[in-house]
């Protein structure tokens, strides 16, 4: 998640004002039956609410759809395809946890081992200390360790200098986190979002092999995935290959941004159709073994019907409004930056998915304490037609 905003949480807003194994490469290319019915109409409504562009995957059983609706530019014309890149933001948070999970399931570390550990003296003072912090407590967010990603100064490079190259390095964002003291937490310790949280996991995977987060995710994930278009910048501002254009809430395209601020929290490009790829073999258990399975899966509560895993959430979705309305678990990720939501559901059994990607995310709101993107009912109606029939 991006800036401390979850996706979810945004569309939870809006509905509440608006009332198995790995997937193969080759289905990528089938064109199935009588595929999920409602979300091109929904994503249709979405471009009504006031996105430029929204593009959509959704999954019922075997059978698929990939659809698309309005624009993927706005100054050239471009109409939105399922098949464009978009920055997925927070979503980059599930592929960290699943490759400290798995390095777990090797033996090459324990979530219960301490921060302090494998990062020696980087969290330390303001009452911040690595020695009484887990890496189980980094990737569920009950650290308590601060986000100065929630400040509008520290976004001044970008929105105020128009420094759209601009560059944090992980270590720098952490070192101003740590000049604050920590959240405040009970014996339990409350669950409290930042993104300094999967940073220092960053750091962590590359303390264990010795490589590169980025690479170890495309070692790990993307390659033996065949994500083909899904890739990690690190510094870079650009989105590269066919893309969607991010926008602002007053229409300015806000697409060049630099990562770097975001890292390992939230830096990563893909499509919608990697990222179901990516999502279907996760949770049907075909990244981790059932140990690691069972620990991805083990939540904290954050509302009634909102729960956090590591790395990843379990929702209940709402399938109608009123009394006697029913609704349907699902687990999954979310993102939300400088031009771009998106989230990526699949119901607790495993039979239907959805991934949504949308053009407008404004920073500068969000930092207002203002709803960041456009107030319709689509986005939540294109979840009830992906995933409750």
């Amino acid at each position: 998640m991006t800036s401390g905003i979850r996706a979810a949480a945004l569309l939870a807003a809006m509905c509440t004002v608006a009332v198995s194994g790995i997937l193969p490469a080759a289905a990528a290319e089938r064109t199935p039956a009588s595929p999920p019915a409602g979300v091109t109409e929904a994503l249709e409504q979405m471009v009504a609410d006031g996105f430029p562009g929204a593009v959509a995957y959704a999954r019922h059983g075997e059978r698929e759809l990939r659809t698309a609706a309005g624009l993927a530019n706005k100054a050239s014309g471009e109409r939105a395809r399922p098949d464009h890149r978009f920055r997925i933001a927070s979503n980059t948070k599930a592929f960290v946890s699943t490759v400290l999970l798995q390095l777990e399931g090797e033996g090459r570390l324990s979530l219960d081992d301490s921060v302090e550990r494998w990062l020696p003296g980087v969290v330390r003072g303001n009452g911040n200390d690595g020695r009484a912090i887990t890496i189980r407590q980094l990737l569920n967010h009950t650290s308590g360790i601060y986000d100065p990603t929630t400040e509008p100064e520290f976004f001044s490079p970008y929105l105020d200098d128009h420094e759209w190259g601009h560059v944090y390095t992980p270590r720098e964002v952490i070192a101003r986190a740590v000049r604050h003291e920590p959240t405040p937490r009970g014996p339990d310790r409350v669950w409290s979002y930042s993104n300094t949280n999967y940073l220092l996991a960053g750091l962590v995977i590359e303390a264990v092999t010795r490589r590169s987060a980025p690479a170890e995710i495309r070692r790990r994930i993307l390659d033996p995935l065949g994500l083909e278009n899904t890739y990690f910048p690190v510094t870079d501002p650009a989105v590269h290959g066919p893309h969607l254009h991010g926008y602002d809430l007053k229409g300015r395209d806000v697409t060049r941004f630099s990562p770097s601020y975001d890292w390992t929290a939230g830096a990563m490009v893909s499509t919608v159709d990697d990222l179901a790829r990516f999502h279907r073999a996760l949770f049907s258990g075909s990244l981790l073994r059932p140990a690691q399975q069972r620990e991805l899966l083990t939540t904290v509560e954050i509302s009634e019907d909102s729960a956090y895993g590591l790395g990843v959430q379990r929702r209940t979705v709402p399938c109608g409004s009123g009394p006697g309305a029913r609704s349907v678990e699902a687990w999954g990720s979310d993102g939300a930056g400088p031009g771009f939501t998106s989230f990526a559901l699949t119901t607790a059994d495993g039979a239907r998915q959805l991934v949504l990607a949308a053009n407008v995310f404004d920073l500068g709101a969000h930092l207002k304490h203002e709803l960041p993107v456009p107030l319709g009912p689509g986005a939540v109606d294109v979840q009830a037609a992906a995933l409750c029939g």
